[in-house]
């Protein structure tokens, strides 16, 4: 009998996930921001944090189960929450700058970290992007946070008792706090940071709460004081206490920020004016059902629908608004790159080498009115700082290689994008094109080398020296469209395609592989190609040798044609999964997640080998593609606390998922194209700013029908394996027909294959 029950409560839950979705009213309930929360240092399944944020929001809010400083500030597994913080983290690698917390109490008061900490359950857990609310059961108490752009409210829950508190813990490396009970407000600010920022950054707070204060007490650096108002040290806070007379009495509180100043952060204050919780969080739950809702799919399981729209949320959070309004209502921002507080748009926290490949491309597709407002900030911030950056969090980082900047600049123009000073943008890429910055991440680490020998060597002591050529290569193709598209002297023009073809100075005919070369002309050895880091960047040359982005024909031609190079690109798959990692001197974590994912060499928890699976519809293979991409989202994405199968690195592995989910990608931003896969919902529509729509029906569509039978495009068939930008954006409908069995003969003549530099016409 029980064992029946386990069989029908099993094939229960089965039916469940399999139950199709017929209509989405409000994406957001099907949003999970716990997806990719179970992360550790050695296994990223995702490296994710519940942001409880406004789409784009300057600040996020998160509950804190991590120490202080401890870029893993929110782990699924952990049981105790110290506080909730006010978070700029982009990703625990990069950790957190200008960043505070708050945390509710009973009992003795205490600033102790570890002594506050409360345990709490995932089951008396709700995460929204526009709410969370947790049971702290040491303290008997419920927190609630609803945030707006720049401020937040909380709603604390208490018990009856005269022993009520509020910690406001400012963090160390400097910090000031100052308590007001007259108005019952605390003021403060935090300095503390992971790098990126000038001397006199601050992240000025303000918090006011809805009565008066019962008694109050401030501390530095583990000294507590009572009645004392005001201190500055290395590490202060203030803890403020309320009488709650009977269970269930709520205190809440105001917050807000700024980077600029004391009296800018009270401004901000005015995004809740005298709005209660239930608004602000009514308007959150509005606006994220907007943003979301500008893409809406049906005709799938449970499951994929929560992971499509768990993925979309990630997709627009990065790059965050890093400007404010003044009391005129005029934007400004504190520049990150020289410390001034100077008119105009600013964005941060987005690393350039993830997010070119298809987070940027996503916006410039969907929300575009947001990029044109982020290419803003990118003029700004080369006014600022001298270069464009390619790792900002929120200035300039050291980290990553690539100058993958133009990518994004040029992507955007290409795709439409104007009004605003692209000339200047032009003048920023040709700079970082052809110059090594003041840190290796700013420019081109090597560029003395790469503009006369047209690679980076790998014995010149420059790291990761292959993937950095092959960057470049592309970055200077996406130069080349701008130029056109600018209408630049055609020497110019001419340079920079010229330069577009230097990967094949690192195209190792002896292996079928992209290998690092010596400053002579000679490649490096020995050559392990299942070696990472060395010469390529968190990757090897099994994964980057397709980083040719710009001409898989080209590359194609350069293993043998078409025919070999889909053999090569099946290698992937069916190599086992051995790795070298001697480089590092331990496993990385996104080696580890290669190995575990069974799918071979293909290493899709990191960026570089990501557009991979769509090469085969440049050599007349789609229906691999299909396969492969369709097997991919099933077996790498859920909607869990393991979600993802790497780091989700700002949105850029939510967008692969997003774009592939309805049916194409961005293989080469900085063209108009983009290439297909397989769509995996039954109807998915896409609303564009412009007042069209993007229908994609696929009614055929199912767990085995995973196949392109056939292709309508506004009713016409078509053959080819990719789609065009100004197609898309004018509207237009697509239908396809899908079968549980590939069609072998459909977009298998080259004229049906995607843009490839060497055909260029």
């Amino acid at each position: 009998m029980k064992f029946s029950l386990v069989i029908i409560f099993f094939l229960t839950l089965l039916a469940a996930r399999a139950q199709e979705v017929t209509q989405v009213d409000r994406p957001l309930d099907y949003v999970n921001p716990l997806m990719g929360t179970q992360s550790v240092h050695l296994l990223s399944n995702g490296n994710t944090y519940p942001a409880i944020a406004r789409p784009w929001g300057m600040n996020f809010w998160s509950p804190q189960t991590g120490k202080m400083g401890d870029g893993w500030m929110y782990t699924y597994t952990a049981d105790k929450i110290r506080g909730f913080k006010q978070t700029h983290q982009p990703s625990p690698w990069m950790n957190d700058y200008g960043q505070f917390s708050i945390m509710p109490l009973t009992g003795k008061p205490t600033f102790d970290e570890n002594e506050r900490a409360s345990w709490f359950s995932h089951k008396a857990e709700i995460a929204k992007p526009h709410y969370y609310s947790v049971y702290l059961a040491d303290h008997d108490l419920t927190t609630e946070i609803t945030p707006t752009e720049r401020a937040a409210r909380f709603r604390f829950t208490f018990p009856e008792t005269d022993s009520a508190f509020v910690v406001i813990d400012a963090f160390d490396k400097g910090s000031y706090v100052k308590i007001i009970p007259g108005e019952n407000k605390v003021v403060g600010y935090t300095t503390r940071n992971s790098g990126g920022v000038p001397d006199n950054f601050k992240n000025y707070f303000v918090i006011v709460f809805d009565r008066p204060f019962a008694n109050v007490a401030t501390f530095a650096d583990s000294v507590l004081v009572n009645d004392r108002l005001e201190i500055q040290a290395d590490h202060v806070g203030a803890i403020v206490g309320f009488q709650t007379s009977r269970r269930g009495e709520q205190v809440q509180a105001k917050v807000a920020s700024s980077f600029i100043s004391h009296e800018q952060a009270e401004l901000n204050l005015r995004e809740i004016g005298d709005k209660d919780f239930e608004t602000v969080k009514q308007e959150g739950e509005d606006q994220w059902n907007t943003e979301l809702g500008k893409v809406r799919v049906s005709g799938g399981t449970i499951d994929q629908v929560r992971t499509f729209y768990s993925c979309l949320y990630r997709t627009i959070l990065f790059p965050r608004m890093f400007y404010e309004y003044d009391a005129d209502g005029n934007v400004m921002h504190y520049s990150p790159y020289n410390g001034q507080v100077l008119p105009g748009y600013m964005f941060t926290d987005t690393g350039f080498w993830d997010t070119f490949r298809a987070l940027f491309p996503f916006l410039n597709l969907v929300y575009p009115e947001m990029n044109q407002k982020m290419q803003e900030g990118l003029v700004n911030a080369y006014k600022e700082g001298g270069w464009l950056p390619e790792w900002a969090s929120p200035g300039y980082r050291n980290i990553m290689v690539g100058n993958n900047s133009a990518s994004v600049v040029a992507d955007a123009y290409i795709k439409g994008l104007r009004g605003y000073d692209i000339e200047t943008l032009y003048e920023a890429v040709l700079k970082g094109a052809n110059n090594a910055g003041p840190i290796t991440a700013v420019g081109r680490a090597g560029a003395e080398y790469y503009t006369t020998l047209g690679y980076v060597p790998y014995d010149v002591n420059i790291n990761e020296n292959a993937a950095r050529t092959l960057e470049y290569a592309y970055d200077d193709f996406a130069i080349y469209q701008l130029a056109k598209a600018l209408g630049r002297p055609a020497d110019e023009i001419a340079l920079y395609r010229e330069r577009s073809f230097n990967y094949k100075k690192l195209f190792d005919k002896g292996t079928g592989l992209m290998r690092g070369k010596n400053k002579d002309g000679s490649f490096q050895s020995p050559f392990n190609p299942f070696k990472w880091g060395d010469a390529f960047t968190e990757g090897n040359s099994w994964h980057y040798s397709w980083s040719v982005f710009q001409d898989v024909e080209g590359l194609a031609q350069l293993m043998g044609g078409h025919e070999a190079f889909v053999t090569k690109l099946d290698s992937v798959f069916s190599l086992p999964p051995i790795f070298d990692h001697s480089y590092y001197g331990f496993t990385i974590h996104e080696i580890r997640e290669m190995q575990i994912a069974n799918m071979g060499q293909y290493a899709h928890g990191n960026q570089p080998i990501q557009h991979m699976i769509y090469l085969y519809n440049y050599a007349g293979a789609p229906w691999k593609a299909q396969y492969w991409v369709r097997e991919t989202m099933e077996r790498m994405y859920w909607p869990t606390p393991d979600g993802y199968c790497g780091d989700e690195d700002n949105g850029q592995t939510s967008a692969w998922y997003v774009f592939s989910a309805l049916g194409f990608y961005p293989v080469t931003p900085a063209t108009d194209e983009y290439v297909l896969g397989a769509p995996l919902f039954k109807k998915a529509t896409i609303e564009l700013p412009n007042g069209k729509t993007i229908e994609i029906n696929a009614p055929e569509n199912g767990q085995e029908n995973r196949y392109i039978q056939s292709l309508k495009l506004n009713g016409k068939p078509h053959s080819k394996n990719y789609l065009r930008h100004g197609e898309l954006v004018n509207g237009a409908v697509l239908d396809f027909g899908m079968s549980d069995a590939p069609n072998t003969k459909r977009g298998t003549e080259p004229e049906d294959f995607p843009f490839s530099l060497s055909l260029e016409k």
